[in-house]
């Protein structure tokens, strides 16, 4: 089963400073259709004015993703982390016994583009923690998060593993399923068609009880697949 969640069906919200695009249930968007997928809790793309921002706020049990596709975050939390987060980067954080943070946009003549993307952890009450990172830039799959941090990639506490996959315009491939796994494929940039369904830039695919999927890209894009278990 393949379920095309297209980018203007998600939850909309617009606060002049922020236009944030929920794909599931968040803060005033409600569906009860739309709760989370496996693992996945929420995934919000976020476009962030110029220096505005998320001032300080508590999370509590969750591993936070966030991966800037353009501009700079500017991130403090009451770990005495105090970083910035490039285009490119992706930044985790376990909130676990509970963490504040803020986030701004870093730079005062641009927006800030991102999305932020939270994971049930696969047990409460962990010690908070932050990581960091700046892959190389985007050619083939590469692993992004995995239980153990194996190939270079960060960790996270769940069953999963996350892969930004850039493909080059009719580039052809497949990924195998695991029996019972689900997929969530967010699309970054580009449109591709897997197994015959085309998706576009910020529409995302829910997959389950298929073997495998073939993916084909109808020009330059990059998507986020995530591999996880049942629910």
């Amino acid at each position: 089963m393949i379920y095309l969640r297209q980018a203007q069906e998600r939850g909309h919200a617009s606060h002049g400073w922020l236009e944030s695009w929920h794909t599931f249930s968040f803060a005033d968007y409600y569906d009860a259709n739309f709760m989370g997928f496996s693992a996945l809790r929420v995934i919000n793309e976020d476009f962030i004015d110029a220096g505005q921002g998320f001032g300080k706020h508590p999370h509590k049990d969750m591993e936070i993703l966030t991966y800037v596709l353009e501009g700079t975050v500017e991130h403090q939390d009451s770990m005495g982390n105090k970083e910035q987060i490039q285009a490119g980067e992706f930044q985790i954080m376990s909130a676990g016994t509970g963490v504040t943070h803020s986030e701004y946009n870093g730079n005062s003549d641009r927006k800030l583009h991102l999305y932020q993307i939270w994971i049930i952890p696969d047990k409460k009450g962990l010690e908070p923690r932050y990581e960091q990172r700046l892959f190389d830039a985007p050619q083939g799959r590469q692993l992004v998060l995995s239980p153990d941090a194996r190939d270079g990639s960060l960790k996270v506490f769940q069953d999963m593993e996350l892969s930004r996959w850039a493909l080059k315009k009719d580039e052809q491939s497949v990924y195998t399923i695991q029996a019972e796994r689900r997929v969530w494929i967010q699309v970054v940039k580009g449109t591709v068609s897997i197994n015959g369904q085309k998706a576009g830039p910020s529409d995302a695919l829910a997959i389950w009880d298929e073997t495998a999927l073939s993916v084909h890209a109808d020009e330059d894009s990059e998507i986020l697949l995530f591999d996880l278990p049942p629910v």
